[in-house]
């Protein structure tokens, strides 16, 4: 018998995706959601949409009428839509929310589910929509989720770290593809072995139904690629993907000052280190896709990568300013 998936979202980036994944896992799936973003699933067999508002306790009971087995929460953005939802989706086989990796609130390297402290979160916080309280929203959701679970309800957490990869709205990547595909020369902030890490949407994708089929309720899971790059090797790999060469320029907060820019404005840096221990979600049967098949789709599905500016990340003006007084030390 067909089993029922209920996406909470899904029409963009990571949902778009992980409907995939399901579907092709052999799932009925039905994508609720606001119809916002053009659906990218409108004739797909086996894919229906139910429009709703997931913050309307009507629309969010119609949802659960369909009765599905698994529940793929990817919009809950404050504790109390974790809350709702795991009282409304109280008797399915799986209940997963999505995360953070932001959810950490201590610097250890690396982070671990039931280890390393999440971040606290006050009333004030968790109805805040900024991205300041990003993390802590994303901690107190996790917490609904234990809450639900010590209730008997199957509910589980998904922590994804940055996420990369084909229709990424954020165009984080976008960046380096566009330094790498149309200069000599690329400039790196620090001495390019910060490590943020950073995980393949199809990674996450596969994550989503592994935990749903294998994970344990009241149970949070990491989700990273399973093999860490440095920004300098994220660059190279990039590089080798378009078939080119790159002389990759580090320059430290000094140098960097030369342009008026600081190593925070770079796209993907992170300075002190962002590592998720992953072995929880290996331990499921994860198996992840390797950094540089996944570099190679997400360069592939890179939009305007001739463009004379990126989306996002510094002017190429400043960074020739910091390339000249770097020829001259």
């Amino acid at each position: 018998m067909t089993r029922q998936a209920l996406f909470v979202g899904g029409t963009r980036f990571i949902g778009r995706r992980a409907v995939r994944e399901f579907r092709d896992a052999g799932y009925d799936v039905t994508v609720f959601h606001r119809g916002e973003h053009e659906s990218p699933f409108a004739d797909d067999e086996g894919i229906d949409h139910l429009r709703g508002d997931r913050t309307d306790d009507g629309d969010l009971a119609d949802a659960a009428a369909l009765d599905p087995e698994v529940v793929v929460d990817l919009v809950a953005y404050h504790p109390g839509d974790v809350r709702t939802a795991t009282r409304v989706f109280d008797d399915v086989d799986a209940y997963v929310y999505v995360s953070s990796g932001a959810a950490y609130g201590a610097e250890e390297v690396p982070k671990r589910e039931g280890e390393t402290a999440l971040e606290p979160c006050s009333d004030e916080q968790a109805t805040d929509d900024s991205g300041a309280t990003y993390g802590a929203r994303k901690a107190e959701g996790d917490r609904a989720v234990f809450a639900a679970a010590e209730e008997g309800v199957n509910a589980m957490s998904l922590r994804p770290c940055v996420v990369y990869g084909p229709h990424d709205y954020t165009r984080r990547f976008d960046y380096w593809v566009q330094r790498v595909a149309n200069y000599d020369r690329v400039l790196v902030p620090g001495d390019g072995t910060n490590l943020w890490h950073r995980v393949s949407v199809e990674n996450v994708a596969r994550a989503l139904r592994v935990v749903a089929e294998e994970g344990d309720p009241g149970e949070a899971y990491n989700v990273g690629d399973w093999t860490l790059q440095t920004l300098r090797e994220t660059v190279e790999t990039v590089a080798d993907t378009l078939v080119t060469d790159v002389d990759i320029v580090a320059a430290g907060e000094r140098e960097l000052a030369a342009g008026g820019l600081e190593p925070s404005d770079f796209p993907l840096y992170r300075d002190p280190p962002h590592v998720l221990d992953t072995t929880k979600l290996r331990s499921l049967g994860w198996e992840p896709q390797p950094p540089a098949e996944a570099v190679a789709k997400a360069v592939e599905a890179t939009p305007e990568r001739d463009a004379d500016e990126a989306q996002q990340g510094p002017d190429r003006e400043a960074e020739e300013r910091v390339l000249g007084v770097l020829d001259t030390l």
